[in-house]
């Protein structure tokens, strides 16, 4: 896998209109892991595409019209059968984390890449899952100097009592040990 100009050579790129610069060129020293099923836990459709590209048919189901009004995306998207989308190129700032803070810093977004994998907080991940989100890692932790093990975390850890993802089923001791 290589990256150039902030984006995976080799995996399908599908432009989001859901981002905007970093502010200053804030360097990249955060990787947040997420995840995402649209509607919840319900997994194998591309609604999950199609809401970070604005094109999500609220027409095809109820929970659709809870988040109409709602502009995200993330860096990278992981399905469950292991295949990889990245939405937004790496030095750009992609709208995942939403209202957040690590380490007494705010707006995670400006200086992190956002990761979801397709799930549920109280569902398991896939192999296919694990094995391309520590390709990816890798490649990002190789790219971005200011990167290692240590600066991975979850959306519950920069937005606690909001969101919980990536849930209790996510091995993070199989994931940071493989990498």
């Amino acid at each position: 896998m290589e990256i150039e100009n902030g984006i995976f050579k080799n995996l399908q790129f599908l432009k989001s209109p859901n981002f905007n610069d970093r502010p200053d060129q804030e360097e990249i020293r955060l990787i947040i892991i997420h995840s995402i099923s649209l509607p919840p836990k319900i997994y194998g459709k591309t609604y999950v595409e199609d809401f970070f590209l604005n094109k999500l048919n609220i027409d095809e189901h109820n929970y659709f019209e809870q988040i109409k009004h709602l502009k995200v995306s993330s860096h990278i998207y992981i399905k469950r059968d292991g295949k990889a989308v990245q939405f937004v190129p790496f030095n750009k700032r992609a709208w995942h984390a939403g209202e957040s803070s690590y380490k007494g810093v705010n707006n995670c977004n400006d200086y992190s890449i956002g990761i979801e994998l397709e799930g549920s907080d109280d569902d398991i991940y896939s192999d296919l899952q694990y094995e391309m989100l520590i390709k990816i890692t890798n490649e990002i932790i190789n790219e971005y100097p200011l990167l290692d093990k240590k600066s991975i975390i979850g959306h519950s850890d920069v937005s606690p009592g909001r969101k919980v993802d990536p849930g209790s089923k996510f091995d993070w001791n199989r994931f940071l040990e493989a990498l």
